[in-house]
C-alpha cells in the first residue's frame, strides 16, 4: 500500500484499515510460531503499512498537508 493512496481514505476507513491490519499482523505471526509462514517479509509489510495509516492520522490531527 502506498503512502498516497492511504491518504486517499477518510479517517473512519483509516481506522477500518488499522483493525483489519491488526488482524493480519496477528494471523502471520501466529503463523510464524508454528512454522507455517513461508515469506516473512510479509510481516514487514504489515508493519510498515500500518505505520503508513498511523502517520497519516497524524499529520491530520496535525493539519498538515
Amino acid at each position: 500500500m502506498k503512502i498516497n493512496e492511504v491518504r486517499e481514505l477518510s479517517s473512519e476507513e483509516l481506522n477500518q484499515k488499522i483493525y483489519s491490519l491488526k488482524e493480519e499482523l496477528f494471523n502471520l505471526r501466529r503463523k510464524k510460531a508454528v512454522g507455517q509462514l513461508e515469506n516473512l517479509n510479509e510481516i514487514k509489510r504489515v508493519r510498515k503499512d500500518i505505520a503508513r495509516v498511523y502517520t497519516v492520522l497524524k499529520e491530520r490531527e496535525l493539519g498538515v498537508k
